[in-house]
Order: C-alpha cells, then sequence, then structure tokens
C-alpha cells in the first residue's frame, strides 16, 4: 500500500487535490505542494512567512468552510513541522 502524500505547506492529503497537485512554471505538475498552495512556481501566500501563520490561515479558511474549532485544529497540528516550514524563521 502506498504512503499517502501530503501537501508540504498546508498538509491537505494530495489525493483530495482537485487539481492533482501544484504547477511549476513551465506547467509541470509538482508532487510535494497542492493547487491552492502552489502556482506557476510560486506559493499563492506569499505573506505567509511560517508555518504557525500557514497553521493560523488554515483554521481561518476551515471554520469558514463550516468545520468545528476543534476539527481545524486537529487537521492543522502538523502545518509548521512540513518541509516547507522546516526552514523558516519561526
Amino acid at each position: 500500500m502506498a504512503k499517502k502524500q501530503f501537501c508540504q505547506s498546508c498538509g491537505m492529503p494530495l489525493d483530495k487535490d482537485p487539481k492533482g497537485g501544484g504547477t511549476e512554471a513551465d506547467g509541470s505538475k509538482n508532487a510535494k505542494y497542492c493547487s491552492y498552495c502552489y502556482v506557476d512556481g510560486k506559493f499563492t501566500q506569499p505573506d505567509v512567512k511560517t508555518g504557525k501563520e500557514m497553521q493560523q490561515f488554515c483554521k481561518k479558511l476551515m471554520r469558514q468552510q463550516g468545520h468545528s474549532a476543534v476539527t481545524a485544529w486537529l487537521f492543522t497540528l502538523s502545518i509548521p513541522s512540513l518541509e516547507r516550514w522546516k526552514t523558516a524563521t519561526k
């Protein structure tokens, strides 16, 4: 069984991405990031600089989509430990 892949920016399961992943500048697919976070070789939220900021952004978005505060908190717990944020300023 293949290991489930997650966006290394927001933590969303990549198999839930309606576009099948983000894209590089040349239009090719990027296997690390989802289409909500990475388009045309650039991150879609350039003002988000840390994993904690992305966590807050995602929690707010999930709440707007109707998820409970507990669900939003639980689903965003791992964001600061994702690859994109490991080297970002804490």
